[in-house]
């Protein structure tokens, strides 16, 4: 007998058993001995899979269709996310035909409201009707204030937003409310650590700011007068030349970028730009009801920075405004220039600011991090090929220093370098300088030849001063000459480059200045000394008083009204020598130029002069002879001297290995050409070396004969003393 077996398999419906088994917000779907789970429309699944089982870990999650798509409630309407869904809001001033509060999808569409009392007599609503509609719209959108505001009914069918303590709309009565700090401009802490030229601003912007957070009268604060005393404020801080120290700086750049977060909102204008000595910049503000998107492109004379909106608004709630600002510094530079404790330089390598530095803000919240990185452009300031450059940002970490965190180098050419930075701050760009490895070299060829010069005009100095018959006025300008020269290049063997103290590397360099100027002042009145010479048959003797005038009155004046004009000129970076930015060099140069050019003209009327004597009939010729050297010497004196200021023109700053060795040399050596002209060369004075040789060797000579004869009387007293001995003994 066969049987069969029958089996019977029941599929159990897991969705019925358990009916959340999925979740909130999810839908269950029973399939042959198994389900699955779907989130319901208007939501996502938490880790992005659509199908998904209990015990996996996946939740569902509102799905915000307001940021997904920024569009889908179409133009001039504010887009309001609800649990599972959405709805549409029209603007103030804009309403839908079918007078409804709200819609959903692009089945209608927002409009403009041009006659509110045809529109209400059309829809046969009353003035009640409408406030129902605000309070409907206040309702609706609970977060239209942005949470820290309270929503009020308008009579015009739209709300008004009553910020909280510490919340502001900036002036906006429609504005969403967001948090505003004042504590850079009210607490303690910071109004301590305020630099006295920026007190006024500091003031106004306090008063701003807590009549912003504390009150809704914002329309009140007038943003393009907070931005003119602002650019004003630092316009006369940076005038006054450095900032003492990188503290200050920090001050200055965390006052600024706090200062241009408040006043960009408060600007009436969808672009603003100030220019003013010492700044240059340029605002822009984005107000719609949703954020803005796009590219955007700031720009100033030195610098330029490209984003977009997106990332000027950031993903926090949109407060119904996007500003960005880039704020240009003219002079900053010079004030960071020593300020690269955070970066790490190659071994004979150091770094100098190539750019102007420039300050860029966004009302985005968070900036400390972007997800997408602001490109600059900058504009260098002294062209190279061979620079190799650094984008930095200014860290207001300890006292403040430039550091290349966060930001990349793009590309660079001789004259610009594009930067990428993921946060936004103060920035510049870096050139890395190639140090000399024949700094020693150069050091020990000055250290060995201005001794050697020093030595020589020292002899100069005693062989004017003390030889008599040698004394005329000719030779009394070669003597002031020689010490203005010895002093000059004493101080320069000792403090040139002495430059930890900023008080007395600026003593040192007005010495410098002072005394250089001296000795070609001295040049200048032995040209018009030979020139009294030939042109003059008598008097030809200047008085000292006018020589003294003429010497030393002239560089004091001149030294005087530089420091004046600007004393911050006095030092630099690397040198206690004159600055050589805004032209103050030529403070030292101009005068130098003018005495060589007041130079070769006496000394071309004397050549002149001398050519027309020596071809009259009876001609002096000893006396010709004589001022014809006397020229010759002085035009070589002159080229010597006047040769090597032409290389010091590009010693201090961009010199090169080539010119940092002539300039070297000849300055080095000028005390021993001045000798080698003015003494070895000169006939009366070698004749007076002569005498001063001979009655040294007469001397000797007499203090050997003495030597010698007391020498011979002491033998003979000690033959007699032993004759009397020997006679005594044989006795």
């Amino acid at each position: 007998m066969t049987g069969r077996l029958h089996l019977l398999i029941l599929d159990i419906n897991e969705c019925l058993e358990n009916k959340d088994i999925c979740g909130n917000n999810a839908e269950c779907h029973n399939t042959l001995g198994s389900y699955s789970c779907f989130c319901n429309e208007g939501f996502v699944s938490s880790t992005g899979v659509e199908i998904f089982i209990f015990g996996q870990g996946v939740t569902c999650e509102d799905r915000n269709e307001c940021e997904d798509d920024i569009t889908i409630c179409g133009k001039h309407t504010q887009c309001v996310n609800t649990p599972g869904n959405y709805s549409c809001v029209c603007n103030p001033g804009f309403g839908l035909k079918s007078v409804k509060a709200q819609f959903t999808g692009n089945r209608e569409s927002c409009e403009e409201i041009t006659d509110q009392k045809a529109t209400t007599d059309q829809t046969a609503t009353t003035d009640s009707e409408d406030a129902q509609g605000a309070k409907d719209l206040c309702k609706i959108n609970k977060f239209i204030c942005g949470g820290n505001g309270t929503c009020h009914n308008a009579t015009n069918s739209g709300h008004r937003c009553a910020c909280h303590s510490g919340f502001t709309n900036y002036g906006d009565p429609q504005g969403r409310c967001t948090e505003l700090n004042c504590d850079m401009f009210a607490s303690e802490k910071h109004l301590k650590m305020v630099i006295p030229g920026l007190q006024d601003a500091v003031a106004l912007m306090r008063t701003s700011c807590l009549a912003l957070r504390e009150s809704n009268t914002a329309e009140q604060v007038d943003g393009e007068a907070l931005l003119e005393t602002l650019l004003s404020a630092i316009d006369r801080l940076l005038s006054g030349g450095p900032l003492k120290n990188n503290k200050e700086v920090s001050v200055l750049l965390d006052l600024v970028e706090t200062a241009l977060r408040i006043i960009g909102p408060l600007l009436k204008h969808p672009e603003t730009r100030r220019f003013k000595t010492h700044t240059e910049v340029e605002l822009l503000v984005q107000r719609n009801a949703s954020s803005p998107q796009g590219p955007l492109t700031l720009s100033s004379t030195h610098a330029q920075l490209d984003s977009h909106w997106e990332t000027a608004a950031g993903d926090t709630s949109y407060p119904g405004f996007a500003t960005v600002s880039l704020l240009s510094y003219k002079g900053l530079e010079t004030s960071t220039n020593h300020s690269f404790s955070g970066l790490k330089a190659q071994e004979g390598h150091s770094f100098q600011i190539n750019s102007k530095v420039v300050t860029a803000t966004m009302s985005n919240k968070d900036t400390s991090f972007l997800k997408e990185p602001v490109t600059f452009t900058f504009s260098h300031l002294k062209e190279s090929d061979e620079g190799n450059y650094t984008c930095v940002y200014w860290d207001e970490l300890g006292e403040g220093t430039w550091s290349d965190r966060g930001c990349f180098l793009v590309q660079s050419n001789a004259t610009h370098t594009v930067c990428s930075c993921y946060h936004l701050s103060s920035f510049a760009v870096l050139m890395a300088l190639y140090e000399f490895k024949d700094t020693f070299q150069l050091q020990l060829i000055t250290w060995v030849g201005l001794s050697l010069s020093l030595l020589c005009l020292f002899i100069c100095i005693l062989t004017f001063s003390l030889i008599r018959s040698i004394r005329s006025t000719r030779n009394t300008i070669h003597l002031h000459l020689c010490l203005s020269l010895f002093i000059a290049n004493l101080i320069f063997l000792v403090g040139i480059s002495r430059t930890e103290s900023q008080a007395g590397c600026a003593v040192v360099a007005g010495l410098l200045h002072f005394f250089f100027l001296s000795a070609f002042c001295w040049m200048c009145l032995e040209g018009v000394q030979l020139f009294r010479m030939v042109v003059l048959v008598f008097n030809t003797t200047f008085r000292p008083l006018y020589m003294m005038a003429g010497g030393y009155g002239v560089p004091a004046v001149i030294v005087a009204i530089s420091a004046l004009a600007n004393a911050k000129g006095y030092g630099t970076e690397r040198h206690c020598w004159l600055n050589l930015e805004d032209g103050f060099i030529w403070s030292f140069f101009g005068p130098v130029c003018i005495i060589i050019m007041v130079n070769v003209f006496f000394f071309l009327i004397t050549v002149w002069k001398l050519a027309q004597k020596f071809s009259s009939l009876n001609p002096d010729l000893d006396k010709l002879r004589k001022i014809k050297a006397f020229t010759i010497t002085a035009v070589a004196q002159l080229c010597v001297l006047g040769t090597m200021w032409i290389f010091g023109c590009f010693q201090f700053e961009e010199s090169t290995l080539a010119m940092s060795y002539l300039f070297t040399i000849l300055n080095s050596l000028q005390g021993v050409l001045v000798f080698l002209m003015h003494c070895l060369l000169s006939k009366q004075v070698r004749e007076e070396y002569g005498k001063i040789l001979d009655s040294i060797c007469a001397l000797q000579k007499t203090k050997y004969s003495e030597f010698s004869s007391n020498q011979s009387s002491n033998s003979k007293s000690q033959t007699s003393k032993s004759a009397q001995n020997t006679g005594e003994s044989q006795i």
